[in-house]
């Protein structure tokens, strides 16, 4: 962390301690102004979510909580398990097989689009699951909030809090492919005004993969600081380490998957991807009064990975050739690569929360500003090609591998990127019936990009500023309690690389989004049932320009257009205390409508159109079976498209689309709970589907197999 901004952060913290009183405990709610949804019998509550801390039936867009209680009785182990719960949601593809690709309405959820308690986080590793206690999906547009963001949505990881009140569990998990996690959770207070969490874990496994496996590490420290009776500040660390072996699969030619078993493993043995990331945030609230709330948050995340490991199997050219290529008789030459990157990212933000009246009108007013600043080193090494030649189509013998050579460096991309962003919304509340929300978001982007090349020794400088205005407007219609109908038009932008024909850089590419819904809560609040149609238009999509004949594809122009539009339906269902159940069904169509480069109608790769999950658990309440629980977690994810999309203006063209089955994931789920101790248990893909996630046609990882996990637990 840069000198200054630590200075900045011990600062914070000192001024928080000096400035504490004597006081009686604080209510533990205060802790995290983000709550989660509260069963009171049968009846479903409303949560508060975004900055503004609107309530659900308040906010005119779709949205998916998934609580604690949840997470834990679905032993939860990554982020495919969470994704398994919200419709629309999807993996778009696993590269390497240390990651977890997703998208939504069409549009990759980056790390520009993922949190970790209000901070982005880095998603080209695994998410550990351990220290979660919420999950919030923001469906749609969310640039008035969070600024640079694509408009599929929002994933927010809330992690496990302090408490004023004493505790300590501890798991052990055990669960197919020798698959071991310990994992443990102490929180409780140190005095009046001080309590803290702490919780992590340690695991390690084998895959269904042949010579795969992986280890992870994981530790979450957390301290809370009652001020006084309006402020507080609240302390969060956060740290991952990841060691994987990579896989890239095989089994594709000339666009074909292959038959080969979906154990057979093609890297290299020795392969590593070695992720770290660490977070730490200092957030202080000031309650000025119940109705003004002001919020400063400080945040600071690291992340470094190491990649040294084959090359992908193929690459798009589909032919037969010696750089790397799957012959049709499965023979290939394999090559190496090897990556290593640093990203450093510092957030400041401070908003204010006030709501006031004028004469009958209610307002809840949000202002407020922030500053990212990115810094991003990545070297590439210089590829080593044809390490070795192995066949697809027969087992890998890690004996035959050559010595491990050095690979030497070749490009250092230093990007430097400074974001700033001033927001304000209002949400206007009118006697009866109708509501309005309005906000905008001003954003200034400013980047510098230094390419050095080590055998040249020369550095090439692209320097560029960007600004955009992203508004927003909401319209509610609440002709009845707990009936709400809603529609909304927002924008945001992405940020183009490459320059135009005269070499000026390129300006943001703006996307537009409409979005009409109907929340109910029916059946005395035991039954929400919500619907949302959407349309995104972003109708300035950068492609490589082909005026003048133009080969070079960091020359672009703004000439091309995708709409995104489709239906999503929730249902939450809750009849009884101890039945929880919930729907989900989504139908999306992303196309091409204009474009220099594909055909006009064509599909985005790895976008279902169809995706639904449904979820059901039961606990016994009384008799023998008392504190069982059971359920399942059912997951069908429709028809999709990896490979290449036909080019064109390409005579000939060798690009093909490969298609990926649709299919039907089935989890089952039970629990016990006995005094101190629990007991859980999950058998995954139970009716053993195959299926693959696939990056364009060079990583093919086939999803996993039959598999069970087993968790023992004590808790105090």
């Amino acid at each position: 962390m840069p000198k200054k901004q630590l200075l900045l952060l011990l600062l914070f913290i000192i001024h928080a301690t000096i400035f504490a009183q004597k006081n009686n405990y604080p209510d533990s709610n205060k802790i995290n102004n983000l709550q989660e949804i509260v069963i009171t019998g049968s009846i479903l509550k409303t949560l508060k979510i975004t900055k503004n801390g609107f309530e659900e039936m308040n906010l005119p867009q779709a949205m998916s909580v998934l609580n604690a209680k949840l997470l834990q009785n679905q032993q939860i182990n990554s982020l495919s398990d969470i994704l398994k719960n919200i419709n629309g949601l999807y993996i778009m593809g696993t590269t390497g097989g240390y990651q977890e690709e997703i998208a939504s309405r069409g549009y990759n959820i980056s790390s520009t689009n993922t949190f970790k308690n209000g901070i982005r986080f880095f998603n080209g590793m695994k998410l550990e699951t351990s220290g979660i206690e919420k999950v919030e999906f923001l469906k749609g547009n969310t640039a008035i909030d969070y600024g640079n963001v694509t408009p599929g949505g929002l994933i927010n990881i809330i992690t496990k809090k302090p408490s004023f009140k004493f505790g300590n569990n501890y798991y052990l998990g055990y669960g197919s492919f020798d698959n071991i996690k310990p994992q443990f959770d102490i929180y409780g207070p140190i005095n009046k005004k001080l309590a803290y969490r702490i919780n992590g874990s340690f695991q390690q496994a084998n895959s269904f993969r042949k010579f795969v496996h992986n280890q992870s590490f994981y530790i979450n420290p957390s301290l809370f600081i009652y001020i006084n009776k309006k402020s507080s500040l609240l302390i969060e660390g956060d740290y991952t380490n990841a060691i994987n072996v990579p896989d890239f699969g095989a089994g594709i030619i000339n666009y074909n998957i292959v038959t080969i078993p979906i154990s057979r493993f093609t890297g290299v043995s020795w392969g590593k991807y070695n992720a770290n990331q660490t977070f730490i945030s200092a957030k202080y609230t000031y309650n000025i009064s119940n109705k003004w709330l002001i919020n400063a948050l400080l945040g600071y995340r690291n992340y470094n990975t190491y990649l040294f490991s084959n090359t992908r199997p193929n690459n798009s050219t589909g032919i037969i050739d010696l750089n790397g290529i799957i012959d049709s008789n499965g023979n290939w030459k394999r090559s190496l690569q090897k990556t290593k990157v640093s990203d450093n990212y510092l957030i400041q933000q401070i908003d204010a929360n006030k709501e006031f009246n004028i004469g009958k009108i209610n307002n809840k007013f949000l202002i407020g500003t922030d500053l990212e600043q990115f810094i991003n080193k990545t070297t590439a090494y210089n590829i080593f090609k044809n390490y070795d030649q192995i066949n697809i189509f027969n087992e890998y013998n890690p004996a035959k591998e050559p010595i491990i050579p050095k690979l030497s460096e070749n490009i250092l991309t230093d990007n430097k990127v400074f974001r700033m962003g001033i927001y304000a919304q209002n949400l206007i509340s009118f006697p009866k019936y109708f509501k309005i929300l309005l906000g905008g978001r001003y954003n200034y982007i400013k980047s510098k990009i230094d390419l050095y090349t080590y055998s040249t020794k020369t550095s090439l400088i692209t320097e560029k500023e960007n600004f955009a205005f992203s508004p927003k407007i909401g319209i509610i219609f609440e002709p009845f309690k707990n009936h709400i109908l809603f529609a909304s038009y927002s924008n945001s932008f992405t940020i183009n690389s490459g320059v135009d024909i005269f070499g000026n850089t390129l300006n943001p590419s703006i996307i537009d989004q409409y979005e009409i819904g109907i929340k109910n809560r029916i059946l005395n609040n035991t039954l929400q049932l919500n619907a949302t149609i959407y349309l995104i238009n972003n109708n300035n999509l950068a492609q490589t320009s082909l005026l003048n004949g133009n080969t070079n594809s960091n020359i672009k122009e703004l000439v091309g257009a995708i709409q995104s539009k489709g239906l999503e339906l929730d249902i939450t269902y809750k009849p009884i205390k101890n039945i929880n159940v919930l729907l989900g069904y989504s139908f999306n169509n992303t196309v091409y409508t204009s474009s220099n480069t594909y055909i006009v109608g064509s599909e985005i790769l790895y976008t279902p159109k169809n995706t639904a999950n449904t979820s059901f658990n039961y606990e016994f309440i009384n008799g023998k079976l008392k504190n069982v629980h059971v359920g399942f977690v059912c997951q069908y994810f429709g028809t999709r498209f990896a490979g290449r999309s036909t080019r064109i203006n390409i005579i000939n063209d060798n690009y093909k689309l490969i298609p990926l089955n649709d299919y039907v994931s089935l989890d089952i789920i039970a629990g016990y709970k006995y005094k101190k101790w629990s007991v859980n248990g999950k058998i995954a893909n139970i009716l053993n589907q195959v299926s693959y996630n696939v990056h364009d046609d060079n990583s093919l990882n086939p999803i996993s197999p039959i598999n069970f996990y087993l968790q023992i637990g004590i808790f105090f």
